[in-house]
């Protein structure tokens, strides 16, 4: 099953000068991803700060992410935490709330065995919403070895794998896996965009794609078609603006991005911080030569 193709946003989570969620920019930045292009919203994925809200805020934002979405595009709910129990809990409120899919991270933290990993996808799978698996060690210090995606592909209701290792050679190793075994593979990394589409990937998860929807979903749309030569030269172009938003943890320089273009989603919480001057300047020069600003 594949969910989607394309490029999926991988959301922040907007806060106002109260520190609470901004709906009404939550509400503008919807139609700033739907109307880019995105193929896909996935809210409180390591974007969206899970870790720092509260259940109640979790509920309310899926809530009014789905029905803001109106059915345009799919809407992938983060359903990740280090213990399976509460990750269980996430995805079932995914789904009563009417998500389309959740976005299970291994859990963190904890360094489980393979074995483990498994077992946990397993239990997410049992909620009842199809599952995409999230491999992305450098936050997790856990890495999914392809011969354990193969095994969680046996898992029903496990359709896809987003696989941000970083790492090209198990991002081959994978794709194999996938073409052997039907689960769709989305890339983590926008830096692999093309090399990704290549190899037989169906799109991104992507946090370029938030202050730059319409350059991502261009981006892929070249691969789609065949068009390398093309995808590319936009690769190249877009390089040192997709390594100006992670000179800093994830989210904070896409969050001042973000701002950037005129979508104030406020700073991260604690304990993250907002973005360093001087790497604001670099990143608002490489937003400048896009035109992005």
């Amino acid at each position: 099953m594949t969910l989607f193709t394309g490029i999926g946003a991988a959301m922040v989570t907007p806060f106002g000068k109260d520190g609470q969620i901004d709906y009404d920019v939550l509400d503008r930045y919807i139609e700033h991803l739907i109307t880019g292009g995105i193929s896909a919203l996935f809210p409180f994925g390591t974007t969206g700060e899970p870790a720092t809200v509260t259940a109640a805020e979790y509920e309310k934002a899926v809530g009014f992410v789905i029905e803001r979405s109106r059915g345009r595009v799919p809407v992938v709910v983060g359903a990740g935490s280090n213990s399976t129990a509460i990750a269980r809990e996430h995805a079932e409120t995914a789904k009563r709330l009417g998500a389309d899919a959740v976005l299970a991270v291994t859990p963190y933290y904890n360094k489980c065995t393979q074995c483990g990993i498994v077992e946990h996808y397993k239990a997410v799978a049992g909620a009842g919403l199809p599952v995409i698996i999230y491999n992305v060690p450098g936050r997790t210090c856990v890495n999914i070895l392809p011969e354990t995606v193969a095994e969680t592909a046996k898992i029903s209701g496990v359709i896809g794998i987003k696989e941000a290792s970083g790492n090209i050679e198990q991002l081959q190793a994978v794709a194999k896996v996938c073409a052997e075994t039907g689960l769709t593979l989305y890339s983590g990394d926008d830096g692999l965009t093309t090399v990704t589409a290549a190899l037989g990937g169906k799109g991104v998860i992507s946090v370029a794609a938030n202050p730059a929807p319409k350059l991502m979903t261009e981006l892929f749309s070249l691969c789609a078609v065949n068009d390398y030569a093309k995808a590319r030269a936009l690769q190249f172009k877009l390089s040192e603006f997709i390594r100006s938003l992670f000179c800093e943890v994830n989210p904070i320089p896409v969050k001042k991005a973000m701002q950037l273009i005129g979508i104030d989603v406020g700073i991260p919480r604690l304990p993250l911080t907002e973005l360093e001057p001087e790497h604001t300047e670099k990143l608002r020069k490489t937003m400048f030569d896009l035109e992005l600003i």
